[in-house]
């Protein structure tokens, strides 16, 4: 190992202790942590190719507390391999914290941890649920935001686990059909108000079949028709995928086509939801851990305990 390669190290994981006491980095750090991000997150494809074992987590949004117990259950980085599937900000108190954590442990483990975008990955969505407010609180100015909203615009899209568990935040586009079409989409750019790579953030399975308008104003609604055709045309033996507050942390959909998986517990300090995470061995066979919510060690703002809304 060479000597700048030691002394990085050396600061990244001074930067995950701090982090783990709840210590919010300083700008400098802060700016240091998203051009090494960046620049490992661009040498990404759209679909980033995992090996298993692997455990794959849903929504976090910025529950810092309890992504801490996430690693806690599921075990530490490197000895666990991680596969995260969007919306690390937002609506908890701690999102500068929760990100900041994981941008570290991927500079630190690139190869032990996978961050795919969600739909609160952007500006427009970050600017109104609570991730720019917070970073305007902690640090007197919009800089820190600006940085990682420009880290966001460069993280994959999706992932594929052994070449049969295909990874989005969302779901599934009527504008792709095959795996090939997403590695050709243009992803470093600011969340479009429409158009495939909207889908893959926004969209949702439904209990109707084909394809229906989103209640949410972005992405689609798609049926178990639609599931089975792509699972089936692209070779997969499952859709994984985060994006809904499921109150056990995870649940089966499409026949069992669509798996949707949750990692927030008590999502917004007040929905009493179970989190869950799922754990695929080396022969891709899966299963879940459930967790309730770390205890809290300081009393939550009522001001900060936002009305969730499911549709976002």
């Amino acid at each position: 190992m060479t000597t700048s390669l030691m002394k990085e190290t050396r600061i990244l994981d001074n930067f995950i202790e701090s982090l783990k006491q709840k210590n919010a980095l300083p700008e400098d750090d802060i700016r240091f942590l998203c051009n090494k991000a960046k620049e490992i997150f661009s040498e990404e494809e759209n679909i980033v190719n995992v090996p298993a074992p692997v455990t794959i987590c849903g929504d976090v949004h910025g529950q810092f507390q309890d992504l801490v117990e996430l690693f806690r259950i599921g075990g530490d980085l490197p000895e666990t391999n991680y596969l995260f599937m969007g919306d690390y900000i937002d609506r908890g108190y701690y999102s500068v914290e929760t990100i900041s954590l994981l941008l570290a442990f991927k500079i630190r483990y690139k190869d032990r941890i996978t961050i795919l975008r969600g739909n609160h990955e952007c500006k427009q969505v970050s600017q109104v649920y609570g991730f720019y407010d917070e970073c305007i609180r902690k640090y007197q100015n919009p800089n820190v935001w600006k940085m990682f909203c420009d880290v966001f615009d460069y993280m994959p899209l999706t992932a594929l686990v052994e070449d049969q568990i295909f990874c989005t935040h969302g779901g599934l586009s009527p504008s792709i059909d095959t795996l090939d079409q997403i590695k050709s989409l243009d992803r470093i750019q600011e969340t479009p108000h429409e158009g495939p790579m909207t889908d893959l953030l926004w969209s949702d399975p439904d209990d109707r079949c084909g394809w229906g308008i989103s209640i949410r104003g972005a992405g689609y609604h798609f049926g178990q028709d639609i599931s089975e055709q792509w699972n089936h045309a692209n070779g997969l033996k499952l859709t994984a995928r985060a994006h809904q507050l499921v109150m056990n942390g995870y649940t089966w959909t499409h026949d069992r086509n669509i798996v949707t998986i949750f990692s927030a517990p008590n999502y917004c300090y007040r929905c009493g939801n179970d989190a869950a995470i799922m754990e695929i061995n080396e022969h891709l066979r899966y299963s879940f851990l459930q967790f309730e919510p770390a205890p809290q060690t300081e009393k939550i703002p009522e001001s900060e305990k936002r009305t969730p809304d499911y549709f976002l």
